[in-house]
Parts: structure tokens; C-alpha cells; sequence
């Protein structure tokens, strides 16, 4: 499972002038944080929690973002080069820090995808493809240089400045560390040195993603990133109760071995992590209350899920699950909740939490209590009967298109 990213923040970026006199570009504030907080974010939101920092130009700034971002369960170191040798040298530097596959990103771009679905599978062991490029169609690749992709293959990739659409390099790649062996000799720059090399080999994967995609590199949009970017941020949701929804309800499930996924499940949620939505798992474990297992198990047993999602390209923003029972146990689990469904307050908290949009929200589940806590909420509420979940899903988007 892919746990790890390496970002290229080592450049000044001259094309925005005096703004970077005393700043690395990524750490210019982009809707009032750090851009590079931005992407952080997002890669620990989908599970990439051991992220490398490739710094260069002011890398005593970047120590102190990485300071100051530090978090639990959140592992971000900063490695800064004592000369400059491009950003083949960058990656070279960090060689003995690297997992057998990472991704690597630039920390000047932002590409809103699931990096779920672009890690899988793997890229194949035997070192055939050593690389794969997440990709953008857009009316005019002058500024970035067009890339020719041929039965999922990156086989050039074109100078800047040839104007007229088509794809270009959304700057967000997976790597296999013996990528590092191929590159040319110091200074060099992976996307001039390596990746045209790589591509005339057949060593490239390219794949499409018609998602959310700025790059800051120049003053016009780094201007209209101010608004876009935490715009994007904010994000439909889509609340999901557990069992009898995503796996089938045998009472009081608590260990991996009771689970079996109902039809769709894993589908649906990759389905709704492609569309850009926030996934929630609202779950009322009144087992934990009659003393039947005790909320560590629920938590690990929520860690598993997440392990098998992320398996097929998907995964749970997060999972909320209410301990308490009115009528059953001792306090503190014997006690008139305000989260256990269909009380709304642990979509309240999901939504305080995370920057949800309410508008287009919505809750699955198989109880009328699901639906109830969803109405209380103020989103939509769709009881589900059983039958295929990601087809259930699927018609939920078309309605909302």
C-alpha cells in the first residue's frame, strides 16, 4: 500500500518576482495559508502520511513549515540540497529515504485527484514501467508542452510553446526508486533529463484525470488561486452508515473476519473519491455499551476497512462511530447521546470538521433512523434496500448532474 510522497520545493520561482525574494514558492500564502499547506492536506487526507520535503532555495523556511505542519500520525521531514543539482538531483539526495514506490509531486501545482486510484496497481515489479504521469487535457498546452499518450503509454514529450489543446503533465507522478539508477548525470531535471528518456523507452504510464488543476507558477494564477484553490477545498459529502449498507448487518460485527461487503460497496465509495467527494462512515456501535467489544475494537476494525478500500483505489475520509446505548450499560456509554442516529451529531461534527457544502450532501442507509439523523442534518437521506451500492451511487450523481 502506498504511503509516501516526495514534493520538489526547492525552487525560487523567478517568474513571480519580488514576491519570492525571500520566500520558496510553495510557502506563498494561496487563501490565506502556506500554499504548500494545501497539499499537505490533501495527501494526508488519502492516506499519504510519510511525506518528504526536497528543498533548496530558503530551506530555513521549509524547516519551519515542516515544524510548524507536524501532527500525529503525520511523518514530514525536510531534506535541503547544499548545492543546487536540479531536481533529478533532489530525488538522488533523498535515495536511502524512498519506499520501493512513492509519489512525487510539484510544490508548486495543484491537482485534485484520487490518489488512490492513480497508485493502483502498482507499477509492475519486474521494472518494465518505472513511472507513471498523471495527465490533463486542456485547450492550450503553449505553456506547459504537450504530451503524446499512446495505449496508455507517455511516449513524448513535446517542447513548450506549441500552441492548440491537449494533454500536458499535471506534475504528479509515481515513482519506482530504481527510477533514481536512469538518471542522467548532476545537475539535471527530471522532467527535461529523465521523463523523455524513460518515454522513448516505453517505461511511462500516463493517466487521464479531468479534475480541478492550477499551477501557481505565474502571477496570473497565483492571482486566481487566492479564491479557487479554497473554493475547491470545500466539498460535497457523501455519509455512509455501516452495517447493512457497506457490509452485511450480522450483529454487533467487530472483527475483520465478520465482514463481508455488500455488493458494490468498495465501488461506490471509489465512485464518489473519483467525483470529489468527502466519504463518512456514520456507524451507531451500541455493542460497545452492552460491554460486547470495546471502542478500540471498533477503531482497528475500521483500520482494516480502510486497508481494503485503499486496496481497490478508495478510501473514508473518516469514521465516526457513537459508543452510547440509552438503555443498555454503565455510564459513560449508558447515556441519551446526541450522536447516536437518529440523533445528527456525528454528521454535525463530520461537518464541523471538514469543510463540507451541505448543498448536494447526502446519507445512505437502511434504517429510517439513518435518514431521520440525515433530515436532521440538513442533507438528503436515501434508504438502502440492499442490491448493488455502487449502482445505488451512481444513480444519486446523475440526479444531481
Amino acid at each position: 500500500m502506498l504511503k509516501q510522497a516526495a514534493i520538489l520545493v526547492g525552487g525560487r520561482g523567478t517568474r513571480l518576482g519580488p514576491l519570492t525574494d525571500d520566500m520558496p514558492k510553495p510557502l506563498l500564502p494561496v487563501g490565506g495559508r502556506p500554499f504548500l499547506g494545501h497539499l499537505v492536506d490533501e495527501l494526508a487526507r488519502q492516506g499519504i502520511d510519510d511525506i518528504l520535503l526536497l528543498a533548496g532555495y530558503r530551506g530555513d523556511r521549509m524547516e519551519s513549515f515542516c515544524t510548524e505542519m507536524q501532527r500525529p500520525g503525520l511523518r514530514l521531514r525536510c531534506v535541503t540540497e547544499p548545492e543546487p543539482a536540479g531536481t533529478g538531483g533532489a530525488l538522488r539526495l533523498v535515495a536511502d529515504l524512498l519506499d520501493a514506490q512513492f509519489l512525487l509531486l510539484n510544490g508548486d501545482t495543484l491537482f485534485d485527484i484520487n490518489l488512490n486510484d492513480f497508485a493502483s496497481p502498482p507499477l509492475p515489479s519486474d521494472g518494465s514501467v518505472v513511472a507513471r504521469m498523471a495527465l490533463r487535457w486542456v485547450p492550450d498546452t503553449a505553456r506547459y508542452g504537450a504530451i503524446t499518450l499512446e495505449s496508455g503509454r507517455v511516449t513524448a514529450m513535446n517542447e513548450k510553446e506549441r500552441t492548440g489543446e491537449g494533454l500536458i503533465n499535471g506534475g504528479l507522478y509515481l515513482f519506482d526508486r530504481r527510477v533514481i539508477d536512469r538518471l542522467p548525470p548532476l545537475p539535471c531535471s527530471i522532467e527535461t533529463g529523465l521523463l523523455p528518456r524513460l518515454a522513448m523507452e516505453g517505461a511511462v504510464e500516463g493517466r487521464v484525470y479531468d479534475r480541478f488543476f492550477l499551477d501557481i507558477g505565474v502571477p496570473d494564477d497565483f492571482a486566481l488561486g487566492q479564491n479557487a484553490i479554497p473554493a475547491n477545498r470545500r466539498r460535497k459529502a457523501a455519509f455512509f452508515d455501516r452495517d447493512g449498507v457497506l457490509n452485511e448487518d450480522i450483529g454487533f460485527a467487530h472483527r475483520p473476519d465478520q465482514i463481508t461487503w455488500m455488493p458494490g460497496a468498495r465501488e461506490a465509495v471509489k465512485r464518489l473519491n473519483d467525483a470529489g467527494f468527502l466519504v463518512f462512515v456514520v456507524t451507531n456501535q451500541g455493542g460497545v455499551a452492552r460491554g460486547l467489544y470495546s471502542e478500540e475494537h471498533v477503531r482497528t476494525l475500521h483500520r482494516w476497512m480502510q486497508q481494503e478500500l485503499r486496496a481497490v483505489g478508495a478510501h473514508v475520509d473518516a469514521f465516526y462511530h457513537c459508543p452510547h446505548h440509552p438503555d443498555h450499560g454503565a455510564p459513560p456509554y449508558r447515556t441519551d447521546c446526541n450522536c447516536r442516529k437518529p440523533e445528527p451529531g456525528m454528521l454535525l461534527q463530520a461537518m464541523a470538521e471538514w469543510p463540507v457544502e451541505p448543498k448536494g450532501s447526502f446519507l445512505i442507509g437502511d434504517r429510517d433512523t439513518d435518514v431521520q439523523a440525515a433530515q436532521r442534518a440538513g442533507i438528503e437521506g436515501t434508504l438502502y434496500r440492499g442490491g448493488d451500492l455502487n449502482a445505488v451511487v451512481a444513480g444519486i450523481l446523475a440526479r444531481m448532474a
